[in-house]
């Protein structure tokens, strides 16, 4: 018998089992008829440098892998510029260790990582944020957090409720944030804070942005940013990101009949 975990790499790399992909379309389809099945063939998912940081982190079968790997690449776009880094809501570690293995490579000087979280959970939703969330969900100790970042130096734990500690760095300048706290009054807060801080060139990127479940969250962002040159870019898999300093345009209507001028 093929174990579950070694099936889906059969099943894509093997022309023989093409057919079984099908039915799996087809089970999909009738059982949850709006997920989408996107190709398969993808080089990062061969990747055994990312797939062991994965595993280390027990997210290889989680399904938001697409957006680890996009901030790995997102990375690279601050190699050259100078700041800090930070997240904010941590969890177990992962997006921060891959903030600290580019900082380690950074052109622009030593980069002290910053990590904001409660360690103790998400706070009470508010109304906007839906019914997806409750309090205390996401929790993670800090000493594990701290276990899986030992190998790296320069970082800074700032623990408490978002935005208690955040006067611990008002004097520092970033080069790239992450925020990952799923609820709208911490995205706000933590967007406020960090935007003006931010260096030119710089990232911030919402892993939150654009989901149905974090639905306070992207309204948060959106009533932020609508009087500012920046705005989000929406990634594919959710999650968005804008550049410091770079202006981004509506996207354009895809309606043939649109006259354009």
């Amino acid at each position: 018998m093929i174990q579950p975990k070694r099936f889906l790499p059969l099943l894509f790399e093997d022309r023989a089992l093409a057919p079984r992909l099908r039915l799996l379309r087809l089970a999909a389809k009738l059982l949850v008829p709006s997920y989408r099945f996107k190709w398969p063939q993808l080089d990062w998912w061969k990747n055994d440098e990312f797939t062991e940081y994965l595993n280390r982190f027990g997210e290889l079968q989680v399904l938001n892998t697409d957006r680890k790997w996009m901030v790995y690449q997102l990375l690279r776009l601050v190699a050259h510029v100078p700041g800090d880094t930070a997240e904010c809501g941590v969890f177990r570690g992962a997006t921060s260790y891959l903030i600290c293995c580019a900082n380690r490579q950074s052109r622009a000087g030593t980069k002290t990582h910053h990590l904001f979280d409660s360690f103790e959970g998400l706070s009470q939703p508010a109304d906007s944020d839906g019914v997806h969330w409750a309090k205390g969900d996401m929790k993670c100790a800090i000493d594990d957090v701290r276990k899986a970042l030992s190998g790296f130096g320069k970082l800074s734990f700032h623990p408490g409720w978002i935005p208690e500690r955040f006067q611990d760095i008002a004097d520092r300048r970033f080069s790239f944030v992450h925020i990952d706290v799923d609820l709208a009054d911490p995205t706000r807060e933590s967007l406020a804070f960090f935007y003006p801080r931010m260096e030119a060139g710089g990232l911030i990127v919402c892993d939150d942005y654009g989901m149905s479940t974090c639905a306070g969250a992207t309204q948060s962002i959106d009533l932020f940013l609508a009087d500012k040159p920046e705005k989000m870019l929406t990634l594919p898999d959710g999650g968005g990101f804008l550049i410091m300093n770079v202006s981004i345009a509506a996207a354009a209507p895809l309606d043939q009949a649109t006259s354009v001028r």
